[in-house]
């Protein structure tokens, strides 16, 4: 969820993020079931991450990451998961991957 949170600070135009998340429900439903649980090393999170990844977006997502670290003051566990986000890049790249593409599957 503080990937998500932290989203906010990408600038991901909407019509790239649609053919990605398409192109990764695609991944998902070649293996059998687009509503199975995400996993954050699968393929369709892992393809998905790859296809958005850049530079640029992940210096934002970790300016949006270090921007809740006032918020996460007096949360121990929410002030640890950041800090793990914000000590591995990848890590944090694939949990954004991993919270859009539930927050797709969701919609449907």
């Amino acid at each position: 969820m503080l990937a998500l949170v932290a989203r906010d600070a990408i600038s991901l135009p909407e019509d790239e993020l649609q053919a990605a998340l398409r192109r990764a429900l695609l991944v998902l439903a070649a293996g059998g079931d687009p509503h199975r649980e995400l996993e954050l090393d699968g393929r369709a999170v892992t393809g998905f991450a790859a296809e958005l990844d850049s530079p640029e977006r992940r210096g934002e997502l970790e300016a949006g990451l270090r921007a809740l670290t006032e918020r996460t003051a007096g949360l121990p566990r929410a002030a640890f998961l950041l800090e793990a986000l914000l000590d591995d890049p990848d890590l944090a790249w694939r949990s954004l991957a991993v919270a859009l593409l539930a927050e797709e599957l969701s919609e449907d």
